[in-house]
């Protein structure tokens, strides 16, 4: 399954070591689901974590990142799309998605991404995605 998950899913993963985040951040960690990025959201997930604020240890959020380049699927999205999502910043996810062809772009702010604005990708919450993770696995 590949998926894209928005900075605030990988930061909310970091942050807490339970709840649905975490455990979407434990099955790009583990292989079990293939994260999908391009060089701007890689960038993305450098910088955000890195903010004082959120007081993450340096080295984890490197191991984290590291394993997320390697490990996951690089994409290039090539040309331009006309979005015109609300915050122009949660653009690369959404066109990484598209491009990959995504099963989910999962993030914690939904209304970042509208529907009409989507081309069809299946934007869904933390807890939606793990919720689907668990009747696809049968339990």
């Amino acid at each position: 399954m590949k998926i894209v998950l928005d900075t605030n899913v990988v930061v909310s993963g970091l942050l807490q070591a339970r709840g649905n985040p975490a455990c979407i951040l434990s099955l790009v960690l583990s292989g079990a689901t293939r994260i999908c990025h391009d060089k701007r959201i890689l960038a993305e997930y450098s910088e955000v974590p890195a903010r004082p604020r959120f007081k993450l240890d340096p080295q984890r959020v490197r191991n984290v990142l590291s394993k997320i380049k390697t490990d996951g699927l690089a994409i290039e999205v090539g040309g331009k799309f006309s979005l015109s999502l609300p915050d122009p910043d949660d653009q690369p996810f959404l066109e990484v998605a598209l491009v990959a062809a995504a099963d989910f772009l999962i993030t914690g702010n939904l209304a970042d991404y509208p529907p009409d604005k989507c081309k069809g990708c299946n934007v869904i919450s933390p807890a939606a995605f793990m919720a689907e993770w668990q009747r696809q696995a049968g339990n």
